[in-house]
């Protein structure tokens, strides 16, 4: 009876296609995965949660604090104020090149230097959150905590990290050099006159910016083995 189940199973098998063969595989590995989390408490979920994005937000501050951290990274480098295009077209137009790009590397600059205290800030924001609905943050998307942590803490985060915008615009000297295209610019004839909040706009952009790094931190948790860092993080997601 054995050896004729066992070549039923044998003549099963190799009759399958290979399409329907890795079907079969990804839903046994699938299932793998919901009998795994079944196991976990969401206790341990939440903190597994958490875990991940404390490593996000450690490795994603330490990036964006480096040299060149805003600055040469695309994703997140902090242009000149789009609310004031009209004014950095005209500059141009009138020589100016040379004198905005100095702006703008000094806006990055800003954002850089106040990238390397963040760390902390989102730390504890990370801490004191509650997560009710860990198995379905767990099962979002990739970076279904990032995109909760942002609507839970975007508000607290952005008090705490303004004064400390604050102190870099001044520490880089941005303001002497958003005076010096300021009062070129408000000196034409015909031009509204410009008073842009600069510490609003570094801030904006720096927490934006540092969220875009820990969705991507986070992605790379979730999808690779090798970022999970913790036993924790290789329990709760994989």
């Amino acid at each position: 009876m054995k050896i004729i189940l066992s070549l039923v199973f044998a003549v099963t098998f190799s009759s399958m296609s290979a399409q329907s063969w890795k079907e079969l595989k990804n839903a046994a590995t699938k299932a793998q995965t919901v009998i795994s989390v079944d196991k976990l408490s969401k206790d341990e979920v939440a903190k597994g949660l958490k875990e991940a994005l404390v490593v996000s937000s450690t490795s994603s501050t330490k990036n964006a604090s480096a040299a060149g951290g805003f600055s040469n990274n695309k994703l997140i480098r902090i242009p000149f104020p789009a609310e004031a295009y009209k004014m950095k077209e005209t500059l141009i137009n009138i020589g100016m090149q040379g004198q905005i790009n100095q702006f703008e590397h000094k806006l990055n600059l800003a954002a850089e230097d106040a990238s390397q205290f963040a760390k902390e800030i989102f730390i504890e924001a990370v801490k004191n959150i509650s997560i009710k609905d860990a198995m379905s943050i767990l099962e979002g998307n990739d970076k279904a905590a990032t995109i909760y942590l942002k609507e839970q803490t975007s508000n607290d985060l952005y008090f705490k990290f303004k004064p400390v915008v604050k102190r870099s615009i001044e520490k880089v000297k941005l303001a002497k050099y958003w005076k010096a295209l300021s009062v070129r610019y408000n000196a034409l004839p015909m031009t509204p006159t410009v008073n842009h909040d600069l510490e609003d706009y570094i801030t904006t952009k720096t927490i934006n910016g540092l969220f875009l790094l820990i969705a991507k931190e986070e992605k790379l948790i979730r999808n690779n083995p090798k970022a999970r860092v913790s036993e924790i993080l290789q329990r709760v997601f994989k």
